[in-house]
């Protein structure tokens, strides 16, 4: 022993010489909490649950019962127990296996340690039971060190933040709340002993799952207490006959506990993980959420994206067996600010799979854990009507639809690509359901039945680059455009896109229709309001970001039709303010839409499939198919599930935000009839002339009323089913 003895002590006073008088203790891990727009949380975030109190708010008898059972002279001895040590060493010489004499003080350096090795991602460690002579030196100084620099106090209250309870629940705030649901200031005498008693062997003496031995364990650190003068034997009869008095809740990490709110927090989540303003790598960013304290502060309305959820489900059954491939998205933004409001699906949170359950968001691109979008149909045809607009036109202006193939060779212009143009490579054949509308229509009236052939034939007398231009302006990517099916710009090379054959996400589309909602102004969506860490640190996240994307007057004329559509073919009635919204669905009703707004609060509501997207396949359609375990309309459009989602939604919402006027749209001018003049001849002449102009403005079927033409009309279109059913997004391929 004495050779031992002496071989140890040459051998510490080397590390002792090598150790610098103190160490740099990092922050202790503790977690992050997202909150909604009224500071209420939707997650939390940890590796390690903790939530560091002050020593006052942690109850006396657990401050004597951790004392009593690993350090009785912790009050006494200055970082480092004669006693103690002299016992282990005989312990561990004659023993087989090694036997502590940390005081408190040391275990809390030992745990700064580990901290400090987590943190850094150390290969070494100083975990109990792998330590050799060199750490316990190392562990030794320091205590010593730490004496000198804090309190006894303060000692405690730094180990009861920091020790391991159980699992992941660190620090005796968080176990008092996972074991007995109260707060640690509340902890009675035998709650104290039980968790005092589990910092030794945490798994061992888990009361759930080894109630026995954790209640013995439990009485033998009551037996200390009594001993050590802590409490009284009155106390300790009464305490000892007491069963373990369990009362467990749970805390779980991540967003699967998030509820309704789970795929915004997801959205969030990669947010921060993807942002460099959080640290270099993303292991950095992901130790700062998980380890880093942050308060993340959203935009999220809580109260209002229950009601999405729940609207979701009753849009789309999760649970019906007929939907296993289809689902539904609602999505909102906040014109003027563009507050990400709501983001929610029909769908379960679970990384588990199954039916129901899915942990892609349907409302985001893929990079940030979304679908990567669905085709937009009918949805992108207002980007058309405001380059018709810009190029000078009116809603009122009179074009002939009857064209329905565009042959290989055909051009249209584009000023952007090289040469100016951009040519069909295959006979393109953009169908309407109804060949009733195969003729002259008035802009305006195309855009309200949703007519293919109309918005085509528009784009053909347009440059497709003031399109582009205006859908690129207002944030709307293509998803699969990019490298490796990455989101990117559109462009105009191919045609089809006029009428949604691109991939587009509806957190990208209610965004845009909310700069219809806000006088042409777009302001990007953002979701992220502050970011702080522990030490009330704040990090970098997107201001309000805000541009005149559209002319103001271009919009007030778009809504004047896109109000009319909402008015009269969704709301009908039972939405008394001012609405305006686009219709949307591709061909087979893989994708089906309805995008819609207010002056204060802007929503797309998306139904269709995620896996069978393709129309190649009879059964990916929509149409006639079991959806809600129920056979579904032979012709499924947006008016079947995405319009009434997206009114069961809106016809409450809407009276949370404001609901001012959308604008005066132009109307077309009053031709006035000349009065007759004295010289009959030039009265004849004149009346001749009118005619002619007139007949030149509107073809002989437009002329009949518009009462009339919607009634002739109203059997092949009454709804989008009609003139969106077959597909709306026709492309060249």
């Amino acid at each position: 022993m004495a050779a031992i003895a002496k071989t140890g002590l040459t051998t510490g006073n080397n590390i002792v010489s090598a150790l610098p008088s103190s160490f740099e203790a990092l922050p202790i891990s503790e977690p992050s909490t997202i909150l909604d727009s009224d500071g209420k949380e939707i997650a939390k975030f940890y590796e390690q649950n903790r939530q560091p109190v002050k020593l006052d708010d942690i109850s006396p008898f657990m401050r004597k019962a951790i004392v009593s059972v690993e350090d009785e002279r912790f009050y006494e001895h200055k970082g480092i127990d004669p006693q103690g040590i002299a016992r282990a060493v005989v312990s561990n010489v004659t023993g087989s296996s090694r036997s502590g004499a940390s005081t408190l003080t040391q275990q809390y350096v030992n745990n700064l340690l580990v901290n400090n090795q987590e943190l850094t991602g150390a290969e070494e460690s100083t975990i109990s039971g792998q330590k050799d002579y060199a750490d316990k030196i190392r562990e030794l100084k320091y205590a010593v060190s730490i004496e000198k620099e804090m309190s006894k106090d303060e000692i405690l209250e730094g180990y009861l933040n920091l020790v391991l309870f159980s699992g992941r629940e660190y620090g005796v705030q968080a176990a008092a709340q996972h074991f007995y649901s109260v707060d640690a200031k509340d902890l009675n005498l035998q709650q104290s002993a039980m968790l005092a008693g589990m910092v030794q062997l945490p798994n061992v003496y888990n009361p759930i799952n080894n109630p026995e031995r954790s209640l013995d364990r439990r009485n033998k650190v009551l037996g200390n207490m009594l001993r050590a003068g802590a409490i009284t034997k009155a106390e300790y009869d009464k305490a000892v006959k007491s069963d373990l008095e369990l009362d467990p809740s749970k805390s779980p990490s991540g967003c699967i506990a998030a509820d309704d709110n789970a795929y915004f927090c997801d959205y969030v989540t990669n947010l921060i993980l993807t942002d460099d303003a959080f640290g270099e790598t993303r292991q950095d960013r992901e130790n700062l959420l998980y380890r880093g304290g942050l308060t993340v502060k959203t935009t999220l309305n809580g109260k209002l994206n229950k009601k999405a959820a729940k609207d979701a489900r009753k849009a789309i059954d999760p649970k019906a067996k007929s939907n296993k491939d289809v689902y539904s998205s609602i999505v909102s933004v906040e014109p003027g600010t563009g507050n990400i409001l709501t983001m929610a699906q029909n769908t379960t949170y679970d990384p588990a799979g199954g039916l129901g359950n899915t942990v892609i968001n349907f409302a985001v691109e893929r990079s940030l854990g979304g679908a990567g979008g669905f085709q937009g149909g009918s949805t992108m045809k207002p980007y058309t009507t405001l380059a018709w607009l810009k190029e000078g036109h009116n809603m009122w202006d009179t074009i002939n639809a009857r064209r329905q193939t565009f042959p290989v060779g055909y051009k249209f212009n584009a000023s952007c690509l090289p040469g100016g143009t951009t040519t069909v490579g295959a006979p393109w054949e953009p169908k309407n359901a109804s060949r009733g509308f195969y003729r002259p229509m008035k802009v305006d009236y195309g855009l309200f039945w949703s007519i293919n052939s109309a918005t085509v034939q528009e784009a053909a007398k347009l440059d497709l680059c003031n399109i582009t231009d205006y859908i690129n302006a207002l944030g709307v990517k293509a998803q699969d455009k990019g490298e490796n099916g990455t989101p990117a710009d559109f462009t105009p090379a191919n045609p089809s896109f006029i009428i949604g054959s691109e991939k587009i996400t509806p957190l990208s589309q209610a965004a845009a229709f909310a700069a219809f909602a806000n006088r042409g102004e777009f302001c990007e969506p953002r979701a992220l309001t502050s970011v702080t860490d522990r030490d009330g640190n704040a990090y970098k996240v997107k201001k309000t970001t805000c541009s005149q994307a559209v002319e103001e007057q271009h919009v007030s004329d778009l809504n004047g039709t896109l109000s009319k559509i909402a008015k009269t073919r969704v709301a009908k009635g039972t939405i008394n303010v001012p609405i305006a919204g686009k219709t949307g669905t591709n061909n087979g009703a893989t994708s089906t839409w309805f995008v819609g707004y207010t002056t204060g609060i802007s929503t797309a509501s998306w139904v269709g499939r995620l896996k069978g997207q393709g129309e190649d396949r009879k059964e990916n359609l929509m149409h006639g198919a079991l959806i809600n375990d129920q056979r579904a309309p032979s012709m499924v459009d947006s008016s079947t599930y995405a319009a009434p989602l997206w009114l069961d939604f809106m016809q409450e919402a809407v009276y949370d935000y404001p609901h001012e006027s959308l604008g005066s749209a132009r109307k077309a001018p009053v031709v006035k009839k000349k009065e007759p003049s004295e010289d009959s001849s030039d009265s004849k002449s004149d009346s001749k002339e009118d005619s002619k102009s007139d007949s030149k403005k509107e073809s002989s079927s437009e002329s009949k009323s518009e009462e009339k033409e919607s009634k002739s009309d109203s059997k092949e279109s009454k709804s989008d089913s009609k003139s969106d059913s077959k597909k709306e997004s026709k492309s060249d391929d």
